[in-house]
């Protein structure tokens, strides 16, 4: 049985999502709140497997509710907004949360989204994400200590970590660098380990902010030398790759 606390300010959105969950087989909605600091206390409270949290919120907002649920337990945040080129997106998964969903999302994929977190995974929402994370990482620059911890992964799990932020599947990066998919999983565990990131959704962040990955180069470009890639967009993508969307 998956539990989620589910966290919206707004009465109507907050209660139409702990229906539409609460209806699901497997599913149960353990919990409600109105706000940031309220989540943190009944996150720590209930201890969810997934909290489905608002980002803009009076107060503590979704953002800073979701680093002190990631710090005190081991729930899986879904991070909910109205727009999806909403720069608090891009902090909510620096803060930690696995992935992001648009409001007016589907009750199919609100879901299915759920399962996917509760199941360890990262959900990343349209291209937009990858673009929005570019665009702001680009106005920042590259952060040099993250730029240095890259030096604690082999070559071949910065090719793996490159692959992942440009939002390839397993089967796809398997491909790319001529290994098995359990050798990419592998590979995906190792840095994910190294890095001290909680999923892909981290990982992503990560090549962006550490400048392995440049908006607008992709690895044909930044490696010349070797068998050229197909360009790829985020797609929707089998389920065991670790990384989901919806275009």
């Amino acid at each position: 049985m998956v539990r989620v606390l589910v966290v919206d300010d707004q009465d109507l959105f907050r209660g139409g999502f702990s229906l539409i969950l609460d209806a699901q087989p497997g599913i149960s909605v353990v919990g409600e709140a109105a706000g940031g600091a309220e989540a943190v206390r009944k996150a720590v409270e209930l201890r969810p497997d997934v909290v489905l949290m608002d980002i803009r919120m009076p107060g503590v907002d979704g953002v800073e509710a979701t680093a002190r649920i990631c710090e005190r337990t081991g729930a899986r945040v879904l991070a909910l907004t109205m727009f999806d080129l909403d720069e608090y997106v891009y902090a909510v998964l620096r803060a930690g949360a696995s992935g992001f969903l648009l409001k007016d999302a589907h009750r199919d994929e609100l879901v299915a989204a759920v399962r996917v977190v509760a199941a360890g995974e990262a959900l990343l929402a349209p291209t937009v994400t990858r673009r929005l994370i570019a665009d702001l990482v680009r106005r920042g620059g590259a952060v040099p200590r993250l730029k240095t911890r890259l030096d604690e992964l082999t070559a071949r799990e910065r090719e793996t970590l490159e692959r992942v932020a440009r939002g390839m599947s397993n089967a796809e990066i398997a491909a790319a660098l001529h290994v098995s998919e359990h050798t990419v999983k592998t590979h995906v565990s190792n840095l994910l380990a190294k890095l001290g990131l909680r999923d892909r959704a981290q990982a992503v962040v990560f090549a962006y902010e550490s400048g392995l990955v440049v908006a607008g180069v992709h690895p044909e470009e930044a490696h010349p030398g070797r068998d050229p890639l197909r360009r790829t967009r985020l797609g929707k993508l089998a389920p065991g790759d670790g990384t989901h969307s919806w275009e």
